[in-house]
């Protein structure tokens, strides 16, 4: 039997890093084994803010990739300094960090880029699809955001080719991610926001969340809404480790990129306290980092009592990060303190699962995330305030550690793995 052809558009590829582009590179990977064909349509010249050469590696031969020219204002952004990179990975200062430039930075960005600034991508591209779609023959076709312009691309494609069933995939939420409330947006920008956000809602055939809360939210608003999450990939690199990466240590590691609207404070004073009150623990710690770490909260920890204890690797290939994984003993993530956030399931987690160290979250308190980690028996979820609970499960986690205690008795992590969610998706499709 043929397989079925689905089109997806997306403006995350490889060479692009970071969590935006793993999703559908591994469904694109997957897909085919359960009878779906994938095209995949980018842009030619994008602006990423974070390369990862190896991923290129994970594209077959076999794939047919389509590409038209896209126009980024991220050059015009160079006058607002440095953060430019921070910018364009939908990122900024908050609060005392946040300079005049980086304030009118935010301002344009919410209320001229609407929904961002991949939006002058929107028009070239329908033209360029509908003569490809007509010519052509597709069974589906994917947007997958942020960035949201994706859907609009998405909602004309929908106007030209009603019978072509169409998966709005939200990788993030549009109006209610958390940073929404961050661009400073005016009363006709933020209808503007939300009635393009409620268009695709009701115009896509499928509303794809990563998080069961998103999916509940998507469906108040008349989404037909599936929550298909993020995962990990069957097959880790088996590289092994040299002898010492730990060093010796007790390793806490947090992999990935860390902003400041996300930035656990909390943690950062228990540990100074555990390194103050404990000689054995300041000898064993090591504070480890591979991302990309706002410099703001680098210079902060570096002026604390924990910046003998720092290691920071800098920005690694995805390969390489897994490996750090398997050199630390807990691994942190965090998410948006706000209640709106208990939905978002960081893309992290997954790989974090497939590493089988233990895991220490921060966030809302009835996140998914905590539901994650409760049902996997992974590790333990913080909310902001819980300092006293906090210092004594790292404490606990450290004498484990030094004692040589066994590794944690993970449960059902299966349901995660790439190839049983590419499953998922076409039982969906």
């Amino acid at each position: 039997m043929e397989n079925k052809k689905i089109l997806i558009i997306t403006y995350y590829w490889p060479p692009a890093g970071g969590p935006g582009v793993q999703r559908w590179l591994k469904f694109v990977k997957y897909l085919p084994e359960f009878g779906w064909k994938p095209t995949v349509f980018i842009p030619e010249n994008p602006s990423y803010p974070i390369v990862d050469e190896t991923l290129e590696k994970e594209v077959s031969n076999d794939l047919e990739i389509i590409k038209t020219k896209i126009w980024e204002p991220y050059q015009l952004a160079e006058w607002f300094g440095k953060d430019n990179k921070k910018f364009k990975a939908g990122q900024f200062d908050v609060g005392e960090n946040q300079s005049w430039k980086s304030k009118l930075s935010v301002w344009i960005r919410g209320n001229f880029f609407i929904p961002d600034a991949r939006v002058f991508w929107v028009k070239p591209s329908v033209a360029f699809l509908k003569k490809y779609l007509k010519e052509n023959h597709f069974d589906a076709f994917v947007t997958t955001g942020p960035p949201h312009s994706m859907h609009l691309i998405g909602l004309q494609l929908k106007k030209e080719f009603p019978d072509l069933k169409w998966i709005a995939d939200f990788r993030d939420p549009w109006t209610e991610i958390s940073y929404y409330q961050h661009l400073k947006l005016t009363k006709s920008a933020d209808r503007k926001h939300r009635s393009l956000e409620q268009e695709v809602f009701e115009k896509a055939d499928i509303t794809l969340a990563t998080s069961y809360t998103d999916a509940e939210n998507f469906r108040k608003k008349g989404a037909n809404a599936v929550c298909i999450t993020n995962g990990y990939d069957d097959v880790l690199p088996q590289q092994t480790l040299q002898a010492g990466d730990s060093g010796g240590k007790f390793v806490l590691s947090y992999i990935g990129v860390l902003e400041q609207l996300r930035n656990p404070e909390i943690l950062w004073k228990v540990l100074e306290e555990l390194v103050r009150e404990n000689k054995d623990f300041k000898n064993d710690f090591e504070l480890r980092f591979a991302g990309r770490i706002d410099g703001k909260i680098l210079e902060k920890i570096n002026r604390s009592e924990l910046k003998n204890s720092v290691k920071n690797l800098g920005y690694l290939s995805h390969s390489a990060a897994n490996l750090q994984m398997q050199a630390s003993d807990v691994l942190m993530m965090t998410n948006f303190p706000n209640e709106s956030s208990k939905g978002i399931i960081p893309g992290k987690i997954f790989e974090y699962l497939a590493s089988g160290k233990e895991i220490i979250s921060f966030g809302p308190a009835d996140s998914d995330v905590k539901k994650i980690l409760t049902e996997t028996n992974a590790g333990k979820h913080f909310s902001y305030e819980d300092s006293s609970t906090l210092k004594t499960f790292i404490l606990e986690k450290y004498n484990d550690w030094k004692s040589g205690k066994s590794a944690i008795k993970l449960r059902d992590i299966d349901r995660f793995s790439r190839k049983n969610l590419a499953q998922q998706l076409s039982q969906i499709l």
